[in-house]
C-alpha cells in the first residue's frame, strides 16, 4: 500500500507537469516563482532541523564504540573506533560521512539449523556510497549552468566523468552508477520482506522522487534532447534574480524541474535530513573520554537533600530513647 501510494503521488506530479507544460500561465509560475520558494522551503527548513536537533540536550557520552578505548600506554587503543579527543572524532566523522563506513561494518544474519548465523554484507554499502557520490557529481556538474563563466574544475570534473566517451552525447559514468544505485536501493525495499515490512510512505516517495529526477535528466540528454542555451538563459535568469520564461525547452524538461522542486520541499522533512543529522550524532560526534574526565550533566535541576548529619539533629532525642547509636551526644 505505501509503495502503490507514493507510485500514485510521483503520477499526479508528473501529470501536473503535463498540465504546467500546456499552459503559458502556469510554465511562468513553475520557472519564476515556484524555484524561489522551493529554495526558500529547502533553506529554511534545513536550517529549522539542524537547529532543532543541536538544541536537543545530550547529557551522556554515548558515543557508539568498536574496539579499545584509550587506556594504559602499552594497551593497544583504536583511534578511529573509539576516539578519546577531537583528532579522532574528526578523522572518524570523516570516514563516515565520506566513506560510509559504519556501514561497511554492517553484517546480515541468518538462521541456520536453529542457530543465528552472521555473514559480511557489502553490497549495501556499495551501492550506497556508488548512489550518493555519484549524485554529488552530478549536482557539481550542473553547477556549470548557474555561474557564467564556468570554473575550469567543473569542466575537468566533466571530462574525467566522461573518460570513456561512450555515446553522443558522452555517457557519463556517474549517470550510469547513480542508476544502478538508486535501482538497487529501491529493489532492496521491494524485494525484502523484512525491509518491505517496515518500509513506509515517505521511504518510497524520497526515492522515486530522485529516480523520476534521474531519469528524465538521462533521457533529456541522451533520447529527446533539450535547448542547453534556454536552460543555462533559465538558471542564469534564476541566480542574477532577473527570472525568464524558458521557450522550446519541451514537457520532459518542465516533468524535470517539478520533481527537482518538490524534492526540495520535501527534502527537510524527510529522512533525507541525514545528510546534516550525521554531523550532530552524539553516537559519532563525541569521544569517549569517560575515564579520563568526569562529566556532570549540567541541566540537572538543584535538589534539596537532607543529609544524616540533619537528620540526626531533627531525631537525635527520638533515637536515643530507642536505643540508636548516634554520632553525637
Amino acid at each position: 500500500m505505501n509503495l502503490l501510494t507514493s507510485l500514485i503521488a510521483v503520477l499526479i506530479l508528473t501529470l501536473l507537469a503535463l498540465g504546467v507544460s500546456s499552459s503559458a500561465g502556469l510554465t511562468y509560475l513553475l520557472t519564476v516563482v515556484i524555484p524561489y520558494a522551493a529554495f526558500a522551503v529547502f533553506i529554511v527548513g534545513f536550517v529549522y532541523r539542524i537547529v532543532q536537533w543541536a538544541k536537543a540536550p545530550v547529557p551522556f557520552r554515548i558515543p557508539t564504540t568498536c574496539g579499545q578505548e584509550k587506556s594504559l600506554p602499552w594497551i593497544k587503543r583504536e583511534a578511529l573506533d573509539n576516539p578519546s579527543c577531537l583528532c579522532g572524532v574528526i578523522g572518524r566523522m570523516a570516514l563516515e560521512v565520506l566513506l560510509f563506513r559504519s556501514l561497511f561494518r554492517n553484517t546480515t544474519v541468518s538462521m541456520q539449523q536453529k542457530r543465528p548465523i552472521y555473514d559480511s554484507a557489502k553490497w549495501l554499502w556499495f551501492f550506497g556510497l556508488l548512489f550518493h557520490w555519484s549524485l554529488l557529481i552530478i549536482v557539481i556538474r550542473h553547477l556549470r549552468f548557474f555561474i557564467e563563466p564556468i570554473a575550469p574544475w567543473i569542466n575537468g570534473l566533466s571530462s574525467v566523468d566522461g573518460f570513456f566517451q561512450s555515446g553522443i552525447p558522452t555517457l557519463y559514468l556517474s549517470d550510469a552508477a547513480v542508476l544502478a544505485g538508486l535501482t538497487f536501493l529501491f529493489l532492496r525495499r521491494v524485494v525484502s520482506p523484512r525491509l518491505r515490512y517496515i518500509s513506509i510512505f515517505t521511504d518510497y516517495f524520497s526515492l522515486l522522487l530522485i529516480l523520476g529526477a534521474v531519469t528524465t535528466g538521462l533521457l533529456m540528454r541522451h533520447f529527446f534532447p533539450v535547448d542547453l542555451l534556454q536552460v543555462k538563459n533559465l538558471a542564469m535568469g534564476w541566480v542574477t534574480f532577473s527570472p525568464v520564461r524558458a521557450e522550446g525547452v519541451g514537457t520532459l524538461f518542465y516533468i524535470h524541474l517539478c520533481f527537482v522542486f518538490t524534492l526540495m520541499i520535501w527534502f527537510p522533512m524527510s529522512k533525507l535530513m541525514h545528510m546534516g543529522g550525521v554531523f550532530l550524532s552524539p553516537t559519532r560526534n563525541l569521544a569517549n573520554n569517560n575515564r579520563m574526565k568526569r562529566h556532570i550533566n549540567p541541566w540537572n535541576a538543584p535538589v534539596k537533600v537532607h543529609t544524616y548529619e540533619e537528620y540526626e539533629d531533627d531525631f537525635r532525642d527520638k533515637m536515643k530513647l530507642a536505643g540508636l547509636p548516634v554520632d553525637k551526644e
